[in-house]
């Protein structure tokens, strides 16, 4: 079945025949029909991408030796290597609640947590969304779910660029009844090859202990 959400007051809206013209949140341009049905305005027609689920299976480092636990989603903690990530509590009103640095390196890392269940496909476009207001021309270069811990969690990398400085976001997103994480790394795009090994060992540290 296609889904789709509108952009808030239908923009660019116009009236043709007893249909209108309207367009996605991602920016698909979309027409209504009177009987409440709906098609793409174009004459392909546009399928939901299907996500796969990599093959291997993920779990925390050896050398991931200090848990940390939210304090927000109680089931939470990520296992992290202190000679490798310092890690920093936000302030009251930030909107994550842990900051990560890779010591003397630049790559860093932030963890978003809400107690509100939010569901996995909306948690992904307000991941975007998010990403848009500081990188407008942010792309999302990879997707997939991925298996951590044995916990099923969707996976994104996204490019985009900031204040003219071309960054990579690689994080982990996990939603259930409990709450609603984003577990987020970042660092330059030409630094990327060198330090994703590092970002992905502290992601894989997360871990659900319902």
């Amino acid at each position: 079945m296609k889904k789709f959400i509108l952009l808030c007051c239908f923009a660019n809206v116009l009236y043709c025949s007893a249909q209108i013209k309207a367009v996605t949140e991602s920016g698909d341009e979309v027409i209504l029909y009177d009987n409440k049905t709906w098609d793409y305005s174009n004459a392909e027609v546009k399928e939901e991408k299907e996500i796969k689920t990599n093959s291997i299976t993920f779990s925390k480092s050896k050398d991931a030796s200090f848990f940390l636990k939210s304090k927000t989603v109680t089931d939470l903690g990520i296992y992290l290597n202190p000679k490798k990530w310092s890690f920093k509590k936000s302030e009251s009103d930030a909107e994550s609640e842990y900051t990560f640095e890779l010591k003397g390196k630049d790559a860093y890392g932030m963890i978003i947590t809400e107690r509100i269940e939010v569901p996995l496909n909306t948690l992904k476009g307000l991941a975007i969304d998010n990403a848009k207001s500081i990188a407008p021309d942010i792309k999302v270069v990879m997707e997939e779910y991925r298996m951590v811990n044995g916990k099923k969690v969707f996976c994104m990398q996204m490019n985009g660029t900031t204040q003219g400085v071309k960054f990579s976001y690689l994080g982990y997103y996990y939603a259930y009844e409990h709450g609603t994480i984003q577990f987020i790394t970042y660092t330059s795009q030409s630094l990327l090859n060198e330090y994703k090994p590092d970002m992905e060992e502290l992601l894989n540290g997360f871990t659900i202990n319902e």
